[in-house]
């Protein structure tokens, strides 16, 4: 009996030690990502570079294929009011009202994560894929979603909400090697983010959970299903009005000026009493 006590004293000490050192490693990963890295710089530089877009390119080196990042920066004004609304409503319909995390959508990530025995979590807002595509990996683990918590975080502090859309909308994946809605939008429709329809801004929307599985060009039966939700939702919201889209996308037909009908020689307009023009001609 006392050797038993004593075995079972002699284990407090390393028991306490393991657990203070478990403490001392969390706490001080912790502190790590509360400074590093410096988010405040992204709020006059934009980055040349993601963590995302060196992930792939080590995945092409891997793998033998010669690709390149296709990219283009653009300004959140120069980009169409409808990709805005369109990524908004896919992507993170609260993105105006939280700090960062939507707790609804994490609850029931959660939940499904428990029924399918997985952990996929999900819920991500527009601010956590951004702090995921700077600096990150795709990686789905506890430890890299501590990490994107934290700094999600810090760059809600440290930055504005039209910054953090602004550079979501030019790192983000759109397909193989193509990062940005500006090289998205002459990657598929040949035109500015700027001059994006409501339809196709939907589209672009519509395949922003897997970018590279889903195509916009209409081969995909899931795309267009939930392109269509996000252009009826935009409709029904009075971002889109189907009547005016139809007239401002009917191309323009010049139309040439009337001629004005010439007076015949010999003939002259007749005054009224009052000195106006009259409309008759009287023949001299």
């Amino acid at each position: 009996m006392a050797k038993t006590r004593k075995k079972t004293t002699s284990r407090f000490p390393i028991i306490k030690t393991v657990l203070l050192l478990v403490i001392v490693v969390i706490v001080g990963f912790i502190c790590f990502y509360l400074i590093y890295p410096d988010v405040t710089i992204l709020k006059k530089v934009n980055p040349k570079k993601t963590s995302f877009m060196e992930y792939r390119e080590k995945q092409w080196k891997s793998k033998g294929r010669k690709m390149s990042i296709q990219k283009k920066w653009v300004f959140l004004k120069n980009v169409s009011p409808y990709l805005v609304k369109a990524i908004i409503i896919a992507e993170d319909d609260k993105f105006w009202s939280h700090r960062g995390f939507d707790m609804d959508a994490i609850q029931n990530a959660i939940e499904k994560n428990i029924e399918t025995g997985k952990f996929k979590l999900g819920g991500s807002t527009i601010s956590q894929q951004l702090v995921k595509n700077l600096y990150l990996t795709p990686a789905k683990n506890p430890v890299r979603k501590l990490k994107e918590a934290i700094i999600t975080w810090r760059l809600e502090q440290a930055i504005s909400k039209r910054r953090i859309l602004e550079l979501y909308l030019n790192v983000v994946e759109w397909g193989d090697g193509i990062f940005g809605a500006e090289a998205a939008s002459h990657r598929y429709f040949g035109k500015s983010a700027a001059q994006l329809s409501a339809e196709e801004a939907a589209k672009l929307a519509a395949i922003l959970p897997n970018p590279i599985r889903f195509k916009v060009d209409g081969t995909s039966r899931y795309t267009e299903r939930r392109a269509r939700i996000i252009y009826n939702i935009m409709v029904k919201r009075g971002v889109v009005i189907p009547d005016y889209e139809e007239v401002i996308q009917t191309p323009h037909v010049e139309v040439p000026e009337e001629t004005p009908e010439k007076i015949p020689e010999g003939n002259s307009v007749k005054k009224d009493s009052g000195g106006t023009s009259s409309n008759t001609l009287e023949q001299k």
